[in-house]
C-alpha cells in the first residue's frame, strides 16, 4: 500500500497578503501619513461619519479619501462635493479590499503630501475583518439600530478593529440598545479598542472621536494640527 503523500505548508493563506500589507505600512510611515481603514454594515453611516470627521479636521491636515464599492460611484461623488480629495475603487465584485487592492489604488492616488488617508472599504461586517490592507489603524462603526449583540455575532471584525464608533446615538429613543453590554462585549474581545459614542447625524460625541484622531496624527505624523490643507 503506497504511503500518503504529506505536504508541509510554512505559510497561511493570507501570508502574500501580509507582505504586501506590511510594504504598505512600510511606505506610508516613510511619508508620514496616517491611513485609516474604515469598516462597517451598509446603512451604518460610514459616509456620514467620514464627512463629518473630514469637516472637521480639513483646515488642519491634508487629506485624501479612498472610496471602495462593489460597484457605483455615489460616495466619492458626496465627498468629491464636499471638497475631499477622492478617489473610486471598484472591487469588481469582491466584497472587501484585501492589501493588493490597496496598493493598486494607491499607485493611481498620491499620498506623498496626505497627513491622513481613510479607506472606506465595502460595507460588510465579515470580509474587510479578514485581510490586512496594509492600514494604520482599523476602525469599525456600529450604529445603533444594528443591535448591541454585534460584538457576539461578528466577533473578529471587533478583534482587529482599534477603534469603535457607535454611531446613531440620536436614535436611542426607538430601538434597544444596552450601552453597558456593548461595551463589556467589545472589550471582552479587544481590550485596548477605543469606543466613543457618536452621532454623524448631529454631532453629539464627535469631538472626543476627532480630539483621539487629532492626538493620534500628531503623533505619528510629529506635526502638531495646523499644516495646510491640500486638495
Amino acid at each position: 500500500m503506497a504511503k500518503v503523500k504529506i505536504i508541509e505548508v510554512h505559510e497561511g493563506i493570507f501570508a502574500e497578503n501580509d507582505r504586501i500589507a506590511e510594504e504598505t505600512r512600510r511606505k506610508l510611515g516613510e511619508q508620514k501619513t496616517f491611513m485609516i481603514n474604515l469598516m462597517a454594515s451598509p446603512g451604518s453611516g460610514k459616509t456620514t461619519t467620514l464627512l463629518r470627521t473630514f469637516e472637521a479636521l480639513r483646515d488642519d491636515y491634508a487629506i485624501g479619501i479612498m472610496e471602495a464599492d462593489i460597484d457605483m460611484a455615489i460616495d466619492a461623488e458626496r465627498m468629491q462635493k464636499a471638497g475631499a480629495r477622492t478617489i473610486q475603487v471598484h472591487t469588481g465584485g469582491n466584497c472587501a479590499m484585501d492589501a493588493d487592492m490597496t496598493k493598486q489604488a494607491l499607485e493611481e492616488f498620491p499620498t506623498e503630501d496626505l497627513d491622513l488617508l481613510v479607506l472606506e472599504n465595502v460595507g460588510n461586517l465579515v470580509c474587510p475583518a479578514e485581510t490586512d490592507t496594509g492600514a494604520t489603524v482599523n476602525v469599525e462603526i456600529l450604529s445603533v439600530p444594528e443591535g448591541d449583540d454585534k460584538p457576539l455575532k461578528y466577533p473578529l471584525m471587533f478583534q482587529v478593529c482599534d477603534v469603535v464608533l457607535i454611531n446613531k446615538i440620536d436614535t436611542r429613543e426607538y430601538f434597544p440598545f444596552d450601552d453597558e453590554a456593548v461595551v463589556k462585549r467589545i472589550k471582552a474581545l479587544n481590550p485596548n479598542a477605543e469606543i466613543f459614542f457618536i452621532s454623524a447625524k448631529t454631532g453629539e460625541g464627535f469631538d472626543a472621536w476627532t480630539d483621539w484622531l487629532r492626538n493620534a496624527l500628531e503623533s505619528y505624523t510629529g506635526k502638531p494640527s495646523g499644516r495646510n490643507h491640500i486638495q
